[in-house]
Formats: C-alpha cells, sequence, structure tokens
C-alpha cells in the first residue's frame, strides 16, 4: 500500500490537506445526518419540515445554519417556490452526489469495526 505525502516541514494543519479539506466542510454534527437523508430520499428531495423531523435531536436554528452552510459549499442545492407560506426544497447538488459513494465506503469500514469490537 502506498502512503499518501504528508508534510514534514510544517505543520499539517497549516497545509492544503484534503482529508482535513474533506472534514471542514462535512466534519460537524449535523451535517452528515442531512447529506445521508438528502441522498437516501426518494427523489432525493426534502422539504425543509421533512429534514426537521428526519435529523431527530437537530433544533431548527441549526439545521438552517448547516443548510446554508451545506449551499455555500456547493453540497446542496436549495430550491424556494413562490407560494404562501414559501416552499424550500433541498436536494443534493451534483458536488454531493458525488461525495455519497466515499461515505458509503467509510459506512461498510465502520460497520465492520463495529462487528469485531
Amino acid at each position: 500500500m502506498s502512503t499518501l505525502p504528508l508534510p514534514t516541514s510544517q505543520n499539517i494543519y497549516e497545509t492544503p490537506c484534503p482529508i482535513l479539506y474533506a472534514m471542514e466542510l462535512i466534519g460537524q454534527k449535523w451535517k452528515l445526518p442531512i447529506l445521508w437523508y438528502l441522498a437516501d430520499a426518494e427523489n432525493q428531495t426534502l422539504r425543509y419540515k421533512e429534514l426537521e423531523r428526519k435529523v431527530v435531536g437537530i433544533t431548527p436554528t441549526m439545521l438552517t445554519k448547516c443548510l446554508r452552510e451545506l449551499e455555500t459549499d456547493g453540497l446542496v442545492s436549495r430550491t424556494q417556490y413562490p407560494t404562501i407560506p414559501p416552499t424550500v426544497e433541498y436536494t443534493l447538488a451534483e458536488r454531493g452526489r458525488e461525495l455519497i459513494p466515499a461515505l458509503e465506503e467509510v459506512y461498510r469500514w465502520a460497520e465492520t469495526q463495529m462487528q469485531n469490537e
């Protein structure tokens, strides 16, 4: 197995490390469940209230914050319809869909590790 390059002359947190970059985007407590539920949705579209019901334990403020950050980072797309009250739907953006296979692999790895404990 080849090892990936690690910096030897500077702090890893001050270098362009791909793993650290990924963790900045998805490493918060609620972002992975949000992405997971969007990927698992029947048509990969969920409304705000559906997400709020599915992600048990998240506050409305934190859900809004995470969705905004995921949208800013290009992982989630937001569509607002001109209805009263406003209807807002969230879907995985292309960048978010590209992430799902990697998350599935991490899931499988963790599942195996948990069984071996």
